[in-house]
């Protein structure tokens, strides 16, 4: 039997699921400061042809109408041009939820580069099953845009395995997966299998609710939100070197101390008890975008 994510974590992921990213079922609401202008410079011919390229992508009828309304909270143009990404990279990326970022970095690479994508382990249980398995539905009813797009798996100890071939990879990308890593333990071990796909040089692009840092960082991080300088300690500790921090995705109006953590937030609104447009007023929550490198 195939050792997997243990059942009582397993079933804790099963009620965060709209944390993954791309599984919220409800558009968010972006009430953040300009923040399309924070961070990103398109200062190279590359870039420019690169950011033209996303425009075009993220218009495009494929991509799911629940996906589109969130641009504004996302930002995904603006994050992988920080990230550095270009059509002829090898790209992987690690557990996409409901696939919003494989909707733009699949016809991004289709032509000049691959795009790889490390999935949750279907063998861990019926949650981890079902989210591979729509994962999987929504690529095959697509070939045009997804037909080469290669799988893979991230999975928890002792059923690990490469999420890549060794150092082929230039870019890995990576959204709202530390705090479920953290919350089975296992999150060195993630960060290692990152480290080892990308090729010397290669680049760790990491987005994550950003955690208080006056308080210390709850090591299961239960409220879905992560301190920036223990992802920082934690990824660095594998070998990295950050090169640079990003305010494209802050929300200085989220005070990150809600009795159902980041899930009262939008898209979720887990809090019942309190009305709808306490939480819309404040948007989606507040997080770091880092931009680590593999020593050459």
């Amino acid at each position: 039997m195939r050792v997997g994510f243990a059942p009582s974590l397993l079933a804790a992921l099963c009620s965060l699921a709209s944390l993954l990213p791309g599984c919220a079922t409800q558009p968010g609401h972006d009430t953040r400061p300009d923040g399309a202008k924070r961070g990103t410079v398109v200062d190279s011919p590359e870039a420019r042809a690169t950011a033209a390229a996303l425009d075009q992508i993220l218009a495009s009828p494929h991509r799911s109408a629940e996906n589109r309304a969130r641009d504004t909270a996302l930002r995904p143009k603006e994050t992988l041009l920080f990230f550095g990404v270009r059509p002829q990279m090898s790209v992987v990326e690690v557990w996409p939820g409901a696939g919003s970022c494989t909707e733009v970095l699949a016809p991004l690479l289709r032509d000049q580069g691959l795009l790889r994508v490390a999935l949750m382990d279907a063998g861990a249980g019926d949650y981890a099953r079902k989210v591979t398995d729509d994962f999987r539905s929504k690529l095959a009813g697509r070939p045009d845009i997804f037909g080469n797009v290669q799988l893979t798996t991230l999975a928890a100890p002792p059923a690990a395995r490469p999420i890549a071939p060794d150092e082929s990879a230039d870019l890995v990308v990576t959204s709202f997966n530390l705090h479920t890593w953290m919350m089975f333990g296992w999150q060195r071990e993630a960060v290692a299998a990152m480290y080892a796909a990308l090729k010397p040089g290669g680049v760790l692009g990491v987005v994550e609710h950003r955690g208080n840092p006056a308080l210390p960082q709850d090591p299961k991080a239960a409220s879905g939100y992560v301190n920036q300088d223990y992802a920082i300690e934690l990824i660095t500790s594998a070998g990295f070197q950050l090169v640079a921090q990003s305010e494209i995705n802050a929300n200085p109006r989220d005070s990150k101390n809600y009795e159902k953590g980041v899930w009262a937030l939008p898209p979720d609104f887990a809090d019942a008890a309190f009305d709808r447009s306490r939480y819309s007023a404040i948007g989606e929550s507040d997080r770091f975008t880092l931009k680590f490198r593999k020593p050459r």
